[in-house]
């Protein structure tokens, strides 16, 4: 059997990037998943092995509905989720002076209020269970900021804020929670970003990423979504059962300076 075949890991964000990596890592780990995301991850069929034990629920995550929506098909499907992985977020280029407000609102919805009210809705099953992992991942702008990136830098400083405060509340149920502040991992999402910093600098895209995404890199390279998947296995295992309240940084020595 498996290793984790016990285990059901909740994972947003799931159809690219880290999410989808995520989402391999622990099919392969043998966890049982429930996947949401606004469209369904083309590698589903990947899954077919199995696919009884992977449920792919489509919402909106900047509902309160849509979160609710996705934990109750969860525990139909599987009667508990025992691992939330906090991974859905989006990014919006543009200087704060002229940050459009309903963007700045979306965010918030997505990127704090989503994690909130998952960690919400999965906490009263992980403490019955006496048993929990959760994982917020975060990003290097949770430490430090960069210029017209208010929304994201913003919200990903939030996030840390929740992940120190349910790692406080959880330690007694037996629920740890942790955050990974990775910097640029080579996602659809990083490329999007850097086209946008290339039309908002006037600078060609190679330049924004050796120039802006890697100026500050001791590794002097972009980051493998595996990486990131490799940590997140480790803080869901049983030889994580003392870490909680931390923040990871994979950041390629940027917080070093």
């Amino acid at each position: 059997m498996p290793q984790h075949a016990s285990r059901t890991a909740l994972i947003t964000g799931a159809a690219s990037g880290i999410g989808a990596d995520l989402a391999k890592c622990f099919y392969a780990a043998g966890y049982k998943l429930v996947l949401t995301d606004r469209n369904p991850p083309d590698f589903l069929d990947d899954f077919s092995a199995r696919s009884d034990e992977v449920h792919f629920v489509q919402a909106d995550l900047s509902t309160e509905s849509g979160c609710e929506q996705i934990v109750q098909q969860g525990l139909q499907q599987f009667a508990a989720i025992d691992v939330l992985i906090n991974n859905a977020g989006f990014q919006h280029i543009c200087p704060l002076e002229s940050f459009p407000l309903d963007v700045w609102h979306r965010m918030f919805a997505v990127m704090l209020t989503a994690p909130l009210r998952l960690t919400q809705l999965v906490w009263p099953g992980m403490k019955h269970k006496q048993w929990g992992r959760i994982v917020n991942i975060g990003s290097i702008h949770s430490q430090v900021a960069s210029p017209h990136k208010v929304g994201y830098t913003s919200m990903k400083h939030g996030l840390i804020g929740l992940t120190k405060t349910a790692a406080l509340e959880g330690g007694p149920e037996g629920i740890t929670v942790n955050a990974i502040c990775p910097a640029y991992v080579r996602t659809p999402l990083v490329e999007q970003q850097i086209a946008a910093q290339a039309e908002t600098r006037g600078i060609r895209p190679d330049a924004v990423e050796s120039e802006v995404f890697l100026k500050s890199a001791a590794t002097g390279q972009m980051i493998a979504p595996q990486e990131i998947s490799s940590l997140v296995l480790y803080l869901c295992s049983e030889h994580a059962r003392s870490v909680t309240g931390a923040n990871w940084n994979i950041d390629c020595g940027w917080t070093a300076q």
